[in-house]
């Protein structure tokens, strides 16, 4: 499933999945338990039970969230990381400034 591509749009009920590698789409209209499964010939649409539509929509919101921790997790990472550098510049910067005034004052001393 991670080659598959989840798209959601929940005001509207729609749950799309893509694999351009396998060429087929599918789409779950869960307002109408409706499964309508397209190649690049075919368009075959199901009505199906309720329970059934929404054990497919649990799987697919699940793998959905756990892609967009992925994502956060990335994210997070990446911020912590820049924090941690420019954290490091500014200390680095806050050294120098304090070896010039040092610099300065024993000129002024001497």
């Amino acid at each position: 499933m991670s080659s598959t591509d989840i798209n959601v749009d929940e005001l509207g009920g729609k749950y799309y999945l893509s694999n351009e590698e396998q060429h087929f789409k599918v789409t779950i209209l869960s307002n109408d338990y409706v499964i309508r499964l397209t190649n690049t010939r075919d368009s075959v649409a199901e009505k199906y039970d309720k329970v059934f539509v929404e054990d497919v929509l649990k799987a697919v919101k699940e793998e959905k969230h756990r892609r967009m921790e992925l994502v956060y997790d990335s994210i997070n990472n990446s911020i912590e990381k820049m924090a941690e550098r420019l954290h490091n510049t500014l200390i680095e910067s806050n050294e120098l400034e304090n070896q010039k005034v040092r610099h300065l004052e024993s000129k002024q001393i001497g």
